[in-house]
């Protein structure tokens, strides 16, 4: 029974989860109107720039190592954010990255099964299946919308989201507001540089010059919606719960993604985008109230 009741989220945990995700799965129309003026590389910076500044003057650092602050930093901010943008810029569509990117949530699990012993339940091996029929479902019928660069680069994205989530566990259980914060510091310099590298100076400054005010308040919303709340409380949820409970509950981030896109952008919802959403629910259903109906057979 222990075994089955630690693995359950309780009620407060998995809404926090949910809001992440309809943050995170909103956010992809978001960097697609921001990325109309900014170049990838450039809006990931000043992304992290402003997730760092000012709060930082008011958040004492973490009691973690430089390395370990270091190294989320690096991860999220150039490996996944670095990636992820300029895979959308032209490579592949908003709905699509926010699919393919929660490959995370496989990575994630292998690498914390493979570094703290942690093993995979049956019942979240079903949950899991019944979630990858649903993306399955979404990945036949998205032809076209993205190039195979495209797909790589955001497949490299998700892959370094799960390499963080590894690391920001480590970290044990601090103030994850504070270590987002912080580590978001370690990500700025590199981008910047690689910004200059790749996209060049005249491309940065005309970027910044013809931003206007939805450019900004999106680079606001990737800092403080995305970054300051959703990585303090997806790095919050991690330390607290097995990676193989909370990080599937990402698979719903392309059915936000995908709903927002309807709202916001006038894409069409037909019947297999909602069989797929279908699915992803399923999965959740089963992974998050299998353990409450073990436990309830246990006491009959």
């Amino acid at each position: 029974m222990s075994g089955h009741q630690k693995t359950a989220m309780p009620l407060t945990h998995f809404t926090l989860a949910l809001l992440v995700m309809a943050v995170w799965g909103s956010n992809f129309v978001v960097i697609k109107a921001a990325l109309q003026h900014l170049p990838p590389l450039l809006l990931a910076a000043l992304r992290f720039t402003f997730a760092f500044f000012p709060i930082a003057f008011f958040l004492k650092k973490p009691a973690v190592s430089l390395g370990n602050l270091a190294s989320y930093g690096l991860l999220i901010g150039v490996g996944q954010f670095g990636l992820l943008f300029i895979a959308m810029r032209h490579d592949i569509t908003p709905g699509l990255a926010s699919l393919v990117v929660q490959v995370q949530v496989f990575f994630t699990i292998g690498f914390s099964m493979r570094l703290t012993g942690e093993h995979v339940h049956r019942f979240q091996l079903v949950a899991l299946l019944l979630a990858v029929a649903g993306l399955g479902v979404i990945a036949t019928h998205a032809e076209g919308s993205a190039t195979a660069l495209g797909l790589l680069l955001v497949i490299g994205a998700a892959m370094s989201w799960a390499c963080g989530n590894v690391i920001s566990r480590a970290a044990g259980q601090v103030n994850m507001l504070s270590y987002v914060v912080w580590a978001s510091i370690f990500a700025v310099p590199p981008l910047f540089l690689l910004s200059w590298m790749f996209e060049g100076l005249p491309a940065m400054a005309s970027g910044v010059r013809n931003a206007d005010a939805m450019t900004w308040a999106a680079v606001l919303w990737q800092s403080v919606g995305n970054t300051m709340f959703g990585y303090a409380a997806w790095g919050w949820l991690l330390s607290r719960h097995p990676a193989a409970t909370v990080t599937p509950m990402a698979l719903l981030v392309p059915v936000f993604g995908i709903g927002a896109s309807a709202l916001l952008l006038g894409e069409a919802l037909p019947a297999w985008k909602l069989l797929a959403a279908v699915l992803v629910m399923s999965g959740l259903v089963v992974g998050l109230l299998w353990p409450r109906i073990a436990a309830l057979r246990h006491f009959q």
